[in-house]
């Protein structure tokens, strides 16, 4: 009987614990807004529609020459949003704007690389 009378007391003191114990900072602070991811295929779109284009960008990338990219590839290519790079070259992020600087000195007036 003396241990029932304990484990009651016991059970009744953690649970006036538990009640009285406020919620944590972390339950306070709002929800992360959910992000978007980015389009890849609206991000490639405009070098598809060159033809031979992808494949001299990626011939650049393994290569690490840029004479083979033309200027119809630099022109699309200065088309494509910033935050498409991290996306489609997510293992060479120095490839974007060694690329886009080597297409300004083809073709004239092509914005710099920001």
């Amino acid at each position: 009987m003396e241990q029932t009378s304990r484990a009651l007391v016991l059970l009744a003191a953690v649970l006036c614990v538990a009640v009285l114990i406020t919620r944590g900072v972390a339950h306070d602070q709002p929800k992360p807004l959910p992000t978007f991811p980015i389009d890849l295929e609206k991000c490639w779109s405009s070098l598809f529609n060159v033809n031979g284009c992808v494949l001299e960008l990626f011939e650049s990338v393994f290569s690490g020459k840029f004479g083979n990219v033309g200027i119809a590839c630099c022109m699309a290519f200065s088309t494509i949003d910033a935050n498409c790079w991290p996306h489609m070259f997510p293992l060479n992020p120095f490839f974007p704007p060694l690329l886009k600087d080597n297409c300004a000195h083809i073709v004239p007036n092509l914005p710099k690389y920001k």
